[in-house]
């Protein structure tokens, strides 16, 4: 079974590993965490430096004792009306057997039963089409946002979705 708790720095070794492709790594960050490659003391700084605020929350997925997923929940406006994804990723060993799937519905659980949000919300890269299928088959759907982002010398567009109860 597939277990979410709390990100401890301890993590960051593993989940740097995730991202040892520099195309791989923009499409995880969009550039937010800085440069490629993303170091452990980085990953640390990024989510750690948070770890006190009360509208910031970074968790690991584990499955059976290994870390496997990352992803963070923030309150983008402090109003409580929403919770945002980023940062979401789990591990090459395990994509497209549905982990990434699971530990997104335990974030929705988490935003609308103890966070007590109304909605959730994410950006995907359209370049990135199997996040985009996972999140649709959620029940995602796109808010009509669109973001661009110069990513690797090309505009990239960041699509918003929303999952509402």
């Amino acid at each position: 079974m597939l277990r979410v708790r709390p990100f401890r720095q301890g993590d960051a070794s593993e989940i740097v590993k995730w991202c040892d492709e520099e195309l791989a790594f923009y499409k995880w960050t969009a550039g937010i965490m800085g440069p490629f490659p993303l170091t452990e003391e980085r990953l640390i700084e990024v989510t750690s430096g948070r770890v006190d605020n009360k509208r910031y929350f970074p968790f690991v997925a584990e499955y059976e004792g290994k870390t496997v997923g990352f992803f963070t929940m923030r309150d983008p406006d402090g109003q409580d009306k929403e919770l945002r994804f980023g940062y979401v990723i789990v591990s090459p060993e395990i994509r497209g057997k549905g982990f990434g799937r699971q530990m997104l519905l335990k974030g929705i659980k988490f935003a609308f039963e103890v966070y007590g949000t109304d909605s959730v919300s994410l950006g995907v890269f359209e370049n990135n089409p199997s996040a985009y299928a996972c999140y649709k088959s959620i029940g995602f759907t796109e808010s009509g946002l669109i973001e661009e982002y110069e990513t690797m010398g090309e505009t990239w567009k960041c699509i918003d979705l929303v999952y509402n109860r």
